[in-house]
């Protein structure tokens, strides 16, 4: 039988691969065969990260402490994969941060910070690994954007990070359209909230599930696994003609 989402020997990489979804999706990349590049700051993460994946899957793997804020640090990072792999197919642009603050409550400084993770990291990320994927006429980007790309939760408290992630969406749209020529498709996927580190706290917070009752037609948080059949076809070569989109999967979310 044909595998249609076949990625097997194709070189990825993940950022925020310590943990949450970026770790999520290195490990459907690499049960399917994928070469693994994994990017974060915690060293110590990454270091046990890599040995998961080559025990369990058998793939090969290698890992560069990356502050995707930093962009000469993603340089560094990038030629380091360049320079074992010779090539790059798969970028995901999963690191972020989370933040659930009021407008008039939140620094200047936070708002700063928020910024330059989730979205100017993201371009940072991207153009780096861009050159890499203009030069060999083909790539697969998958950025995480967020359901709040498009919507905003009652009672607002994420300007930061839903404008960051609306960024995300317009920066995937203009990327998409730019490197059509080069055999570049640029997508976003847009989850719900999914239990990770960094959403604890939110869902922590009184009320919360509440909202995610009232507001997510399947009445639930994300589980692991549930972004792996969107995040493998994307990065396969059965999304071809599937460039400058945000799919959302968020339980009906934003169907509402």
């Amino acid at each position: 039988m044909k595998n249609y989402f076949d990625i097997k020997d194709k070189v990825a990489v993940v950022t925020g691969a310590s943990s949450g979804l970026g770790w999520q999706i290195a490990q459907a990349y690499a049960s399917q065969g994928a070469k693994l590049a994994l990017f974060a700051r915690r060293e110590e993460r990454l270091i046990e990260n890599k040995k998961e994946l080559e025990d369990e899957y058998g793939v090969d793997v290698i890992y560069a402490v990356t502050d995707v804020g930093d962009p000469e640090n993603i340089a560094e990072s990038v030629k380091k994969v360049v320079d074992h792999f010779g090539r790059i197919d798969i970028l995901v642009t999963a690191a972020g941060m989370g933040n659930n603050k009021p407008v008039t409550e939140q620094s200047n400084e936070e708002w700063d910070r928020h910024i330059k993770i989730d979205l100017s990291g993201v371009y940072y990320t991207c153009a780096e690994v861009g050159k890499v994927m203009i030069e060999q006429n083909y790539g697969k980007i998958i950025n995480i954007g967020s359901i709040h790309s498009r919507v905003i939760f009652p009672g607002g408290g994420i300007s930061a990070y839903s404008s960051a992630k609306g960024g995300v969406m317009n920066l995937t749209k203009n990327l998409a359209v730019e490197w059509a020529k080069y055999n570049i498709t640029v997508n976003a996927i847009g989850p719900a909230v999914f239990a990770t580190e960094l959403t604890t706290e939110s869902i922590e917070m009184e009320g919360f599930m509440d909202l995610i009752a009232a507001y997510c037609p399947m009445g639930r948080l994300g589980e692991p696994g549930e972004l792996d059949g969107l995040a493998i076809y994307l990065a396969s070569d059965a999304s071809s003609f599937c460039t400058g989109q945000l799919i959302c999967v968020d339980g009906g979310w934003t169907a509402i």
